[in-house]
């Protein structure tokens, strides 16, 4: 497992004098799952590209440390070419996936294919049973086009988890589906995050589904972000999206703070 050290004092894009990230500072245990809620365009998604090297880390701190070896890996600056690349390994083998709000599965390779993409040629014999995992067995062969969008974040999640990630990423990964797809699709993730012990940072909109996965929640503010509010999620899972427990704390939290969604704590 692995553990997340964040300190970003300030974040600029080129040409613009207002910052997009301010003073966030948090760590992230091993094998915990942290929720992220901010209002849109806070700047989430710029903070998971920056956690994963597809953003630049000039002048900031985002340090991982490794459970099983004891090693520690600093990101302060990433090279440019770290931008092409959705998985991260780096020499001391803290493995990084990332799900994206959208599949981005290549359209003209087949279900397989775009798993390979990750995986050493030596280590394509595990893709049948991440597809069975998955629910899409005998899939395998079916380009993006013959499955449906939940089909396709299911290959999502299958070539993620493909390198047995140390640290998950996801930006809204459910955010455009139905509520009985996005329903299946989070207790499966839920049962491969457990299964595998990955450490995980998601981003998400929705409160609700953040209490039913989460540990520890977030709360941004808008930009330039900053971290508002915390809360620990301390009741037990497995949980249900409209448990009692969990509706009373999704209602306690709201009252308390009226704006917290809005990314405002008064």
């Amino acid at each position: 497992m692995i553990e997340l050290n964040v300190a970003i004092k300030d974040k600029y894009y080129e040409n613009s004098e207002t910052a997009v990230l301010s003073q966030l500072d948090f760590k992230v245990n091993s094998g915990e799952f942290l929720a992220i809620i901010g209002p849109s365009g806070c700047g989430k998604t710029t903070l998971l590209n920056m956690i994963s090297g597809l953003e630049s880390c000039v002048g900031q701190h985002i340090s991982y440390s490794s459970n099983s070896s004891g090693n520690r890996f600093k990101k302060n600056d990433l090279a440019s070419d770290c931008s092409k690349s959705e998985y991260l390994e780096n020499e001391q083998a803290n493995r990084i996936g990332y799900i994206f709000q959208q599949p981005r599965l290549m359209p003209w390779l087949t279900v397989r294919e775009n798993i390979e993409l990750v995986l050493d040629p030596t280590q394509f014999n595990k893709i049948e049973g991440l597809l069975a995992e998955v629910g899409l067995a005998q899939k395998g062969d079916y380009f993006p086009s013959q499955l449906s969008g939940g089909m396709q974040r299911r290959v999502s999640i299958a070539r993620a988890f493909a390198i047995n990630p140390q640290l998950l990423l996801l930006d809204e990964p459910f955010n455009s589906l139905d509520a009985p797809t996005a329903g299946r699709l989070r207790k499966l993730l839920l049962d491969l995050c457990r299964e595998k012990k990955t450490t995980v940072v998601f981003v998400t909109h929705d409160l609700q589904e953040a209490i039913y996965l989460a540990d520890r929640i977030i709360f941004l503010s808008d930009s330039p972000c900053t971290i508002i509010h915390e809360s620990i999620i301390n009741f037990p899972k497995p949980r249900t999206e409209s448990g009692i427990a969990e509706l009373e704390f999704q209602a306690k939290l709201t009252r308390q703070f009226p704006l917290l969604l809005a990314g405002k704590i008064d």
